[in-house]
């Protein structure tokens, strides 16, 4: 690092459990932000601000005036702009040391089979359960650490899905792609603003720990947040032995 490094990351070089070497790996890390809505505005501010190497924002939306409640990345003169592009310049007011790539283009299976192999973490900030099963399908396959977040009315959720260790759960095996698991989106259900400013910092903070080493006591876990009372719980999540996807006899 030079000295304007040392200077920007002092606080967390300050950190026993960073220290400079912790700082270096961040310099040297590659994260894959899915999603640049309410959980990928704190996930991208935060990751830059903090100097994770390089960034790829994947989102094919715009930014409208509706998202302004919560998406804290983007703003008024952006109106319009696609929101991946949008982060960019939110990250780059911050930390313009930072590589930000803008991916304008929907997460399908193709486009996530060639991005995931080359990040270091990917983080899930999406909010439809067929874009999250292809992003879990791609991290499985590739053995990449998955921060998955999710957040809707006053409620959200938190969990960590590591297949580099053996007899972790990945997400197929919680949220089975067969499940009649109810989907509800933001635009029809509404949504606490802050509550996706606490959903989408606790992941940035899970990704780092994963980009340092440290680890994520999340894995394995899905943490409940009910913002009513802002109450926090915690659940085991067994692996599945027979899902199709972590579990299928052919891996």
């Amino acid at each position: 690092m030079n000295d304007a490094q040392l200077l920007r990351y002092s606080r967390h070089i300050l950190l026993n459990e960073l220290g400079v070497e912790g700082q270096e790996q961040l310099l040297a890390s590659h994260a894959l932000v899915v999603g640049a809505g309410g959980l990928g505005s704190p996930v991208a501010l935060y990751l830059g601000s903090a100097g994770v190497g390089r960034i790829t924002v994947v989102d094919h939306d715009m930014v409208d005036e509706t998202n302004l409640q919560r998406q804290i990345a983007h703003n008024l003169a952006r109106v319009g702009s696609p929101k991946a592009a949008s982060v960019r310049e939110a990250i780059a007011a911050i930390n313009p040391d930072v590589i930000v790539t803008p991916v304008i283009q929907r997460a399908d299976a193709a486009l996530l089979d060639a991005l995931v192999p080359g990040a270091d973490v990917v983080i899930d900030c999406t909010d439809n359960f067929a874009t999250r099963h292809a992003i879990n399908r791609a991290c499985v396959q590739h053995h990449k650490p998955l921060v998955s977040g999710a957040a809707i009315r006053m409620d959200g959720q938190l969990s960590v899905f590591d297949q580099r260790s053996p007899g972790n759960p990945c997400y197929a095996c919680v949220f089975p792609e067969t499940s009649d698991v109810e989907e509800t989106r933001c635009a029809t259900m509404g949504v606490f603003a802050p509550l996706v400013g606490i959903v989408g910092t606790m992941q940035a903070a899970e990704a780092l720990k994963l980009l340092t080493g440290l680890g994520s006591r999340l894995t394995g876990q899905l943490l409940m947040i009910d913002g009513r009372d802002m109450a926090f719980n915690q659940i085991a999540l067994p692996r599945n032995p027979l899902c199709a996807v972590c579990g299928h006899p052919q891996r």
